[in-house]
């Protein structure tokens, strides 16, 4: 059995990584997933969190949110909505976008206005998240992970 597993991570707008780790953990509807090399093939729907990905004991950690995970048992492919590496995220701007959501579930609106307003919460303490987490872990552990070109 192969060491490493192949990984994209795209969106619409960018290949927010790619290349070989030895572990994927992402999160899926009912709760996280974690990927092996040679996995069995799965297709399932992917929710907003962090995909944490392992090489080595380095780590790259990514907020997502929402889309599919395609795992066959050589390659994962992440096709989300949004992915933004921890340390890419703006904090002053993922905590606005905090309380802007908190604001608008406080407001009375329809059903559809609430559920977005849940998203955006979610998006955006899951942003907040991913980055806590990258500055508690050591800096020469985080974020190393090189990417193929």
């Amino acid at each position: 059995m192969a060491k490493k597993i192949r990984v994209d991570v795209v969106t619409p707008e960018k290949i927010a990584f790619s290349g070989e780790v030895e572990q994927v953990i992402a999160p899926g509807m009912e709760g996280s997933l974690g990927v092996l090399p040679g996995h069995v093939p799965l297709l399932t729907k992917l929710g907003t969190g962090p995909v944490i990905l392992k090489n080595a004991g380095d780590i790259v950690e990514l907020a997502v949110s929402e889309g599919f995970l395609e795992v066959m048992p050589q390659k994962v492919v992440i096709l989300a909505e949004t992915a933004e590496r921890a340390e890419e995220i703006d904090v002053a701007r993922a905590q606005a976008a905090l309380e802007r959501a908190q604001a608008e579930l406080e407001e009375r609106g329809d059903r559809q206005q609430h559920a977005q307003a849940v998203a955006a919460l979610r998006r955006a303490a899951n942003r907040l998240h991913v980055v806590e987490d990258y500055r508690k872990r050591k800096p020469e552990r985080s974020g190393r992970l090189k990417q193929a070109r």
